[in-house]
């Protein structure tokens, strides 16, 4: 199993990024997939979650309105549109299997003027 995400960039507040998280190694289109990001200082949060076939996705309120979960499961890649971005958006990102265990190393995201 393999998950490895990428598109992490600094960005100045306001900014946008897209992050992909291309995955192996199972049945990528049988499992809901979600991002999480490890802030500095805090620990892990929860920020969004795709169903399998990408019809209902769920968001974080603290990035609601800002960020968007989107998959191709043709492609096995979630991905992670953010727009407005905010220094506390700062953090490590990694995407995951809603279950199972399964979680990439992460892309670093640095917001910062």
């Amino acid at each position: 199993v393999q998950l490895v995400e990428s598109g992490g960039d600094l960005v100045q507040p306001g900014g946008s990024l897209r992050l992909s998280c291309v995955a192996s190694g199972f049945f990528f289109s049988t499992y809901y997939m979600k991002w999480v990001r490890q802030v500095p200082g805090k620990g892990l949060e929860w920020v969004s979650v795709i169903s399998t076939d990408g019809s209902s996705t769920n968001y974080a309120d603290s990035v609601k309105g800002r960020f968007t979960i989107s998959r191709d499961n043709a492609k096995n890649t979630v991905y992670l549109e953010m727009n407005a971005l905010r220094s506390e958006d700062t953090g490590l990102y990694m995407c995951a299997t809603s279950t199972g265990g399964y979680r990439g190393q992460g892309t670093q995201v640095t917001v910062s003027s």
